[in-house]
């Protein structure tokens, strides 16, 4: 049976409609109740959501406590250019390989994080998140769902002018603020969805619709990058991959984020995040070369 996993004031627990079970009651202490170590388990949760049914609850779903379903990710990818229309978008080639960077996992927080400005030139970047659950080394293609513990929403918000102060840009800067990395609002296992090859994926802001895609449309899908990032490097349990933004980003329509502004992202079949924007501070950068 899917299941649809969550951190819930800091529990690991699964979701039954507005309810939810706490997952060390409901196993008998064979899941522990913290949710990075609740992750190692994804073998267990389908057989654990089957007997919440007829269970009483411990308690109804509060969307304030939930908490990054991954809340301390060892590692944590972004992919870059992986949708045709965003490439085109950004004025640049379609790439023959992925383009891989990386955001410091301190950037990743609760789905409903306020989104922390520390400029006038930050962006939204909505994007269908995968969460490795069996981690593993030289994984291959046939074989990369069976490494997935679920799938979730999340922010790639960046920072452009940090991004951009170097060339060739450096991405992990302009991406890993405090707050650029939410991520949730619950973890669905990859056969909980309508399609796990045809995912959709919305971002709104201020209620008016930005991007609209699926992940049918992205140039290197989820097994691809799971065989090629393990080829590098070990994947472990809770590591995270922003698998990329489609078209529609700020920075194409002169549209970034501004204080006050709210960011809707919505994944069918997982869930809706929604972030408020608060312009915090200037991050007072030297963004030139001093002599």
């Amino acid at each position: 049976m899917a299941f649809t996993f969550a951190n819930h004031a800091g529990r690991s627990v699964l979701v039954d409609g507005d309810n939810y079970h706490d997952l060390e009651a409901l196993s008998a202490g064979a899941v522990p109740s913290d949710p990075a170590a609740a992750l190692a388990h994804g073998d267990k949760l389908h057989d654990l959501q089957k007997k919440t049914a007829g269970r009483a609850p411990d308690g109804k779903v509060d969307p304030t406590k939930l908490g990054a379903p991954s809340p301390t990710p060892q590692k944590v990818f972004g992919i870059g250019l992986n949708y045709k229309t965003h490439a085109a978008e950004s004025n640049m080639e379609v790439p023959d390989n992925p383009v891989v960077f990386a955001k410091f996992s301190s950037c990743i927080c609760a789905p409903n994080s306020t989104i922390e400005l520390r400029s006038d030139r930050v962006d939204y970047e909505g994007e269908i998140v995968v969460i490795i659950g069996n981690g593993g080394k030289d994984i291959s293609l046939a074989d990369a769902w069976n490494h997935v513990f679920a799938i979730t929403a999340g922010q790639d918000v960046s920072d452009r002018p940090v991004q951009m102060a170097s060339k060739p840009p450096h991405f992990d800067l302009g991406k890993s603020f405090d707050t650029f990395g939410p991520i949730g609002p619950v973890a669905v296992s990859p056969d909980a969805l309508p399609n796990r090859d045809v995912i959709a994926i919305k971002c709104l802001v201020n209620g008016e619709e930005r991007q609209n895609d699926t992940s049918a449309n992205l140039i290197f899908g989820i097994p691809f990058l799971i065989e090629y990032l393990s080829h590098i490097t070990t994947l472990n349990t809770g590591d995270v991959i922003f698998t990329g933004t489609p078209a529609g980003v700020g920075a194409a329509q002169k549209k970034l984020l501004r204080d006050g502004d709210v960011v809707t992202t919505t994944i069918d079949g997982v869930g809706t995040m929604v972030n408020t924007c608060r312009r915090v501070s200037d991050h007072n950068l030297p963004l030139t070369k001093k002599a």
